[in-house]
């Protein structure tokens, strides 16, 4: 690299004094997507400048400067790399207009959009030239629209095959294929045999499930902490919206207006969750599988966390006694950010009284026959229209939820991906009367910020200081400083250690120690099962 470009970047260094190099590697050795667009790494040995996720091999660490954005690598002399395509990465200017538009592109062939293969009728719904549409999907997704669209719908129709009785016009029917012909040859093309003779080859002889729905087996990488994730949810469910016993997590869902419900348990033997959707009809079910991968934090990579957060003594026993502990998510964001604003949070949950009110009042009932299922959470357009004084929602609090249902109405806050999580942090700190704490606390879990630490939570402070009183709220960002980019886990883990109550954190977590702490849509098997009599 040329002096010019060593100085600028020299230069550019003195105005990034925050990025924690450290903090960087971790992010790039774990190649988790969520990092995605919040720094750049400038090559002084090339003069590239590249995302987290590049594919390419950064080299020596002092040969790598950090940026807190594309424009201020550019400037600082670096060129975009040609593999990572750093300057549409997300947080970018081009990324946000134009991965919406992908984001959009892709609803739409999930509702069937391309069932017939029109690719300029889609083109005209999102507004853009079919050809420009075809660059932004290699753009973002490393594949054409027709090819995402046939991936998955052949998919589903794979497992179907394999796994039920439907014939091969319910198949076809089933998973959007406009005739039994395109259905054959795009199974033939993309698997190189016929559906009779992917049937024949994988014929199962286990008996059949005894319910109705489609059963979605998600893959997770081990290990996978199963008991405490639905733990943390059981203490935490929506009333008449979520139940969990027994080692299932069960829930009313609403897809593009179909309502319907899932349920999931773990098959560990298998490494996968296994997950029964019920719903009137199936076109949106990849929308359900990416939802339940946000939810259980499938795409978390559990050991490269989990060696990062035992490296530090005052964390090494927790993560060794619950290896594979994810952070929760959400099913829906708008529910966990109300949910989050009424007082629930890491370690402290209120009464689910007044929750419990809201929903029976502005929630609506479905007919799901399901024990502990009976109502939808109510839609922000409802909330934002609603009396939740007459709930006995205190009035601060019914402030911010009925400013979170309009600015979610009016597309300024979405839970949907389409927005980057700093802008939706952003959004959120301008709602009347919220709390630093809540904030963080709905990053962490709505916006799956994996570095989100509910640094107001009297609860965590309390569990770090055990018989020494709280530590001050002040001093967790300090704390957990050595913990990052993975802060939101190892919050995590100190919540799982105050459930059972046998692990105490070490007395260099007190306020006066030097210690510090896409979903696998693509591979999921899925099958359809029918009633059969007792």
């Amino acid at each position: 690299m040329s002096k010019t470009l060593e100085n600028a970047a020299a230069r550019n260094q003195g105005g990034n004094m925050e990025l924690d190099p450290a903090f960087c590697w971790q992010a790039v050795y774990s190649r988790d997507r969520r990092f995605d667009g919040r720094f750049f790494a400038g090559i002084t040995t090339t003069g590239v400048y590249c995302r987290s996720i590049c594919p390419v091999s950064f080299g020596a660490p002092s040969n790598v400067r950090w940026f807190h954005s594309a424009a201020a690598a550019e400037t600082a002399g670096f060129r975009p790399c040609k593999r990572c395509r750093p300057d549409t990465s997300q947080g970018t200017a081009a990324w946000f207009g134009t991965w919406a538009v992908v984001s959009h592109a892709v609803k739409l062939i999930s509702q069937g959009t391309l069932n017939d293969g029109n690719l300029e009728q889609l083109a005209d719904r999102v507004g853009i030239g079919s050809r420009h549409l075809r660059r932004l999907f290699q753009r973002h997704l490393g594949a054409s629209p027709l090819k995402i669209a046939r991936s998955h719908r052949v998919q589903i129709a794979r497992n179907l095959i394999a796994e039920t009785d439907l014939s091969a016009r319910e198949i076809a029917r089933c998973t959007g294929f406009a005739s039994i012909r395109q259905f054959n040859h795009s199974v033939k093309t993309t698997f190189g045999q016929s559906p009779t003779e992917l049937r024949r080859l994988h014929h199962s002889s286990e008996p059949g499930d005894r319910q109705t729905g489609v059963i979605v087996y998600l893959p997770y990488r081990m290990p996978f902490e199963w008991s405490c994730l639905i733990q943390f949810l059981s203490s935490r469910a929506t009333p008449c919206v979520e139940a969990i016993d027994d080692g299932f997590y069960r829930r009313t869902i609403e897809i593009d207006g179909s309502v319907g419900a899932i349920e999931v348990r773990d098959e560990p033997s298998q490494a996968r969750l296994a997950m029964r959707v019920c719903l009137p009809k199936y076109d949106c079910l990849m929308q359900v599988v990416q939802r339940a991968c946000r939810l259980f934090d499938l795409g978390a990579d559990a050991q490269h966390i989990g060696r990062h957060l035992g490296r530090d003594r005052t964390l090494a026993g927790l993560v060794a006694e619950h290896p594979g502990l994810r952070v929760p998510g959400a099913w829906d964001g708008f529910e966990l950010a109300v949910r989050a604003i009424l007082g629930q949070q890491l370690m402290a949950v209120d009464s689910p009284t007044l929750v419990r009110r809201m929903i029976e009042t502005y929630g609506e009932a479905v007919g799901l026959q399901i024990p502990g299922l009976a109502r939808l959470f109510p839609r922000p357009e409802v909330l934002a229209e609603a009396n939740l004084s007459g709930l006995g929602i205190p009035s601060d609090r019914g402030e911010t939820i009925i400013s979170l249902a309009h600015a979610v109405v009016a597309g300024k806050i979405a839970f949907n991906g389409t927005q980057s999580s700093v802008g939706t942090t952003a959004a959120l700190r301008g709602l009347p009367n919220m709390r630093e704490g809540t904030m963080s606390y709905i990053a962490m879990r709505s916006l799956g910020e994996p570095d989100a630490l509910p640094n107001t939570d009297l609860g965590l402070c309390q569990a770090l200081s055990p018989g020494r009183g709280a530590v001050p709220p002040a001093d967790l960002p300090r704390i957990f400083e050595k913990f990052r980019p993975w802060r939101a886990y190892a919050a995590i883990h100190v919540w799982a250690s105050t459930q059972k109550a046998r692990v105490s954190v070490r007395p260099s977590f007190t306020a006066g120690s030097k210690a510090l702490v896409g979903a696998p849509t693509a591979g999921a098997r899925i099958s359809r099962v029918r009633n059969t009599p007792n």
